[in-house]
């Protein structure tokens, strides 16, 4: 591949394991030229299930159930991959390069390891394309906290924006990209929970996957004594750069509570989670923008604003699209991958230098040879 703006295809599963977010862009690995289609794809049949059922387990790959899942997992990202191609009229070789993240179902950087369950090979041949997956291993080797990865994607979109600004994900966990004005004044770390105890605990309350627009906390009250108990966990004044794992926190304190006080205890959690996280920034953001499934969650949304004591805006105030910020990220990952690039900074996950990242794997068998 040429340093020249070339067509990458990032795909991105959230630790919500509900579905697959598919984006096209035009980059050159260092500032994005246009941007194409994205859409979101859910997971087949149980498949979301089962792969959540594997969490916080060291997968052994010669277990039959999870080399099924591994084959479902990548079959449904073929899937989509050609789907969106159709759709778009790209069934020809337009896209250069995929940028496949495959499903984190542990990450444990302390003890080195993070695990993404995917079969690259396999989708390379399915869809007939260079796939770039495996983007966190040679961080977590190198002493990093292999996430988060997307900063310097959001660092490549806020080139021109007033700064410091902060970008905040609010998937599964919640991880904030902070971007000062000077050049590389990025840092970056994981804040806390986001989604992932508040979908826990709707789904155990019966309520469905998510607290729907926040229907299910705005009917609850706060316990404010668990909620003290909740910001006391150690990993809110640990240094940064510094990760979590989806399992680092549990529901265990909360679980006398109703589904209402629970789901807005937790949410209450998350926001103040992230106004913790601004004591540890080496400088103050002016502005707040908001990305991942959380941002749609108007209770989460308002609380986040009363706890950080300013005003939090949807990325979609400045003309991004948050439902496929991440799945775009992973495609200009996989262009700077390619392009020996780094993909992380001492800063962003605590990796000794500047480090490039992920593996090639080029289409042995071609749908469309």
């Amino acid at each position: 591949m040429s340093v020249e703006t070339v067509t990458a295809l990032g795909l991105m599963s959230g630790t919500s394991a509900d579905g697959i977010d598919v984006a096209i862009i035009e980059t050159d690995g260092e500032r994005v030229t246009s941007f194409g289609p994205s859409e979101t794809f859910p997971y087949p049949d149980d498949l979301g299930e089962r792969l959540r059922a594997l969490y916080g387990c060291k997968p052994d790959v010669a277990d039959p159930q999870v080399q099924d899942a591994v084959d479902d997992l990548t079959d449904a990202h073929a899937d989509a991959v050609i789907t969106m191609l159709a759709q778009s009229g790209m069934m020809g070789p337009k896209i250069d390069v995929i940028g496949f993240h495959g499903q984190t179902i542990w990450h444990d950087p302390d003890n080195g390891l993070t695990v993404q369950l995917g079969d690259a090979q396999r989708l390379a041949n399915e869809t007939g394309r260079p796939v770039v997956f495996d983007f966190r291993s040679a961080d977590v080797a190198a002493g990093g906290q292999g996430a988060p990865l997307a900063p310097l994607y959001h660092a490549a979109l806020a080139a021109d924006m007033v700064k410091p600004v902060a970008v905040l994900n609010l998937g599964g966990v919640a991880n904030v990209t902070v971007i000062g004005p000077e050049e590389d004044a990025i840092q970056a770390f994981d804040t806390g929970p986001a989604n992932a105890l508040i979908d826990d605990w709707v789904r155990l309350a019966g309520h469905g996957n998510y607290d729907e627009n926040g229907k299910l906390a705005a009917r609850g009250r706060i316990d404010e004594s668990i909620l003290a108990s909740l910001l006391e966990h150690p990993y809110f004044v640990a240094p940064t750069p510094k990760s979590l794992d989806r399992q680092a926190f549990s529901l265990d304190l909360v679980s006398d509570l109703s589904p209402e006080d629970g789901a807005a205890t937790l949410t209450a959690f998350t926001a103040h989670a992230t106004a913790k996280s601004v004591l540890l920034m080496t400088e103050t953001p002016v502005r707040w923008l908001v990305t991942g499934g959380g941002r749609h969650n108007p209770v989460l949304m308002k609380q986040l604003g009363e706890a950080l004591g300013r005003p939090v805006e949807p990325v979609e105030a400045v003309g991004w699209n948050g439902d496929a910020l991440e799945a775009q990220a992973f495609a200009f990952l996989a262009v700077r991958s390619v392009r020996e690039l780094p993909l992380s900074l001492p800063q962003t996950t605590g990796v000794p230098h500047p480090l490039t990242g992920g593996s090639l794997f080029e289409p042995i068998e071609s749908l469309f040879a």
